[in-house]
């Protein structure tokens, strides 16, 4: 089983989305910025995330995205199924044809571990996640880096032009 970049781009999304929502809605270029995915992706990712009622949108000025729920009712599990990630361990996508068209001799073992990857991430919400210290402490680094960035456009968007044609 292997969650591609999409499911765990939608969960980095999703968190940063969690803990930057208190001041407004969340832009998608200020997610870009702090966790280095394209805005064309995310607009994807938010797309789908919002057909499943994940998030909200509020268009214009100050827009954004905000969870449609509270933290402690958005599973991992559910932002990973939005994004149509199948968490699935077998080698035949669970139909049980592994093997010749019959089931191998491993199916159900890695069919349980399906389920227990399942409810694991069932059971793990934005919220429990946001509120863990190092968390906390990786979304003040890279709040901290983003503004740096931020400042790094804004000075070079500022400064004289030279004309090579001049020199």
């Amino acid at each position: 089983m292997r969650l591609t970049t999409k499911g765990r781009y939608a969960v980095t999304a999703m968190l940063d989305v969690a803990l930057h929502q208190h001041g407004g809605p969340v832009s998608v270029a200020d997610i870009a910025l702090r966790q280095g995915i394209s805005q064309a992706y995310l607009q994807q990712l938010f797309g789908r995330l919002r057909r499943h009622d994940l998030v909200h949108s509020v268009r214009g000025p100050g827009g954004g995205y905000a969870l449609a729920r509270p933290g402690d009712a958005i599973s991992v599990a559910d932002v990973v199924h939005s994004v149509d990630e199948n968490i699935d361990a077998t080698r035949c996508g669970g139909t049980g044809d592994c093997q010749d068209g019959y089931t191998c001799l491993t199916h159900e073992l890695w069919t349980d571990l399906s389920v227990q990857i399942q409810e694991f991430l069932a059971d793990i919400t934005l919220a429990s996640i946001i509120t863990r210290r190092e968390i906390v402490a990786v979304a003040r680094r890279q709040e901290r880096v983003a503004m740096e960035r931020r400042q790094e456009r804004v000075a070079l968007e500022q400064a004289p032009r030279i004309d090579a044609r001049i020199i």
